[in-house]
């Protein structure tokens, strides 16, 4: 199975509806592909992760590279797994407060160019956060 983290600015302002919308439109497009993940938007940013069959989340990728809601599409990490982080899908909507105390917490990963393999400075954090939000959605 594989783990896929990315990130990427949502194109126009997005509304609560909108997102509740977004997340409604994944559970049920990815439930038919053995997907799960978790989705975390903040300040116009999406951090993603998506777990599954190899080919269906390279997929689903190439699905959202695709879609207009969605520029600055960098891929932060890929992992195999054994187990699903999230075996249900969650979303999230932090406050500053909330991430304040996050150890690694970055508000962007603009200064990251996928292109060049600079990624991997972004591993820790990333993985923090996600540390994080699992263990408050739980």
């Amino acid at each position: 199975m594989l783990s896929l983290i990315y990130s990427s600015v949502a194109t126009s302002t997005l509304e609560p509806a909108d997102l509740t919308a977004l997340l409604t439109q994944s559970r049920e497009s990815n439930e038919q592909t053995g997907i799960t993940g978790m989705l975390l938007f903040r300040n116009g940013y999406f951090l993603q992760v998506l777990e599954g069959p190899d080919a269906a989340v390279r997929g689903k990728m190439h699905t959202i590279r695709d879609d207009s809601r969605h520029t600055k599409v960098t891929v932060l990490l890929e992992d195999l797994i054994e187990e699903r982080q999230f075996p249900e899908w969650t979303m999230g909507f932090p406050s500053n407060e909330e991430l304040e105390g996050v150890a690694g917490y970055r508000a962007t990963f603009d200064d990251l160019d996928a292109h060049q393999g600079d990624a991997v400075s972004s591993v820790p954090a990333v993985r923090e956060l996600v540390r994080w939000f699992r263990a408050r959605a739980a």
